[in-house]
């Protein structure tokens, strides 16, 4: 999948499902398990459960048009922060909360929303993203009060499941170098690192309001987190900062995503080493403001 050999990535999926022994359903973590093993969809009545992260849910939202081609109908049993997104998306006919019981609907199937592209024999038109495909629902926030150039927001952080993708606070400072207005969006961010970073807090829990506030920045700049999914599901411009040896959804090197054409990438060529990186972003961003300035 990763260099787009999306046939060649079936193939090996296929054989995975009559080679491997699986074990039986819902049982183990949840990311590990296999739910899907290969039974026929087509009219069938489908719960496709959201079990790996919000990021993963947001991305892969987009084969459910495909999906919806196949299947009688989708019922996608999905986090409830996603819930109002998931319930307007193409080819979701309802979206349910998930929760660590079972699900209160009935199904023929069932199936995990990262096993979709393999049942539905995703190629280049599914996978590549052609245009926006996520949905908000309203929500009230108040406008941002940029005062300086770009309005630029930030997240630097992430959950503890990798923390390689986290970029020390003190590098994001220089970011105020260039003409540019800094916000964090970075839930829980400390005073001090507000402080540290010169940024104004906008952040929220919410992420639909999230998502409004991305369409109200000039440029997005963050790790590689759900943000950055949702930001690209959006359309939205946005800078992704990755470590070496990055996500397989991410080229290992180049600056474009063939997942999500408005982000551009920037990579760490050493392990561990962010000032190199926040460098090339810092004078990418200067560039960036002063074409601004001359085209206001």
């Amino acid at each position: 999948m990763r260099t787009r050999n999306f046939a060649r990535a079936w193939e090996i999926s296929d054989r995975d499902l009559l080679e491997i022994a699986h074990p039986p359903k819902h049982t183990g973590p949840r990311h590990l398990q296999r739910i899907w093993r290969g039974e026929p969809l087509a009219d069938r009545h489908v719960l496709v459960r959201c079990y790996h992260g919000l990021g993963d849910t947001i991305q892969f939202l987009r084969f459910m048009p495909a999906f919806g081609e196949i299947a009688r109908s989708l019922t996608v049993w999905c986090q409830p922060e996603l819930l109002l997104m998931v319930a307007r998306t193409a080819g979701v006919d309802r979206a349910i909360p998930l929760h660590d019981g079972a699900p209160e609907v009935e199904f023929d199937i069932d199936i995990e929303i990262m096993e979709v592209p393999h049942a539905v024999r995703a190629g280049r038109e599914q996978v590549e993203m052609r245009a926006p495909y996520l949905t908000l629902p309203e929500v009230a926030i108040p406008p941002l009060d940029s005062k300086r150039g770009l309005a630029v927001g930030l997240v630097w952080e992430v959950g503890n499941w990798d923390k390689r993708r986290a970029i020390p606070v003190r590098l994001l400072r220089q970011l105020a170098d260039a003409e540019v207005t800094l916000y964090s969006l970075q839930r829980g961010a400390a005073p001090w690192e507000l402080a540290e970073i010169g940024a104004r807090d906008v952040s929220t829990p919410d992420i639909a309001a999230l998502g409004h506030l991305i369409r109200q920045l000039d440029l997005l700049i963050c790790v590689d987190t759900m943000v950055a999914h949702l930001a690209g599901a959006l359309g939205c411009e946005a800078w992704v900062l990755l470590h070496a040896d990055c996500d397989w959804r991410w080229p290992p090197s180049g600056s474009g995503s063939f997942w999500y054409p408005s982000l551009r990438l920037f990579h760490q060529s050493t392990p561990g080493d962010w000032e190199s990186v926040m460098a090339e972003v810092c004078a990418a961003l200067r560039t960036r403001a002063r074409h601004r300035e001359f085209s206001v």
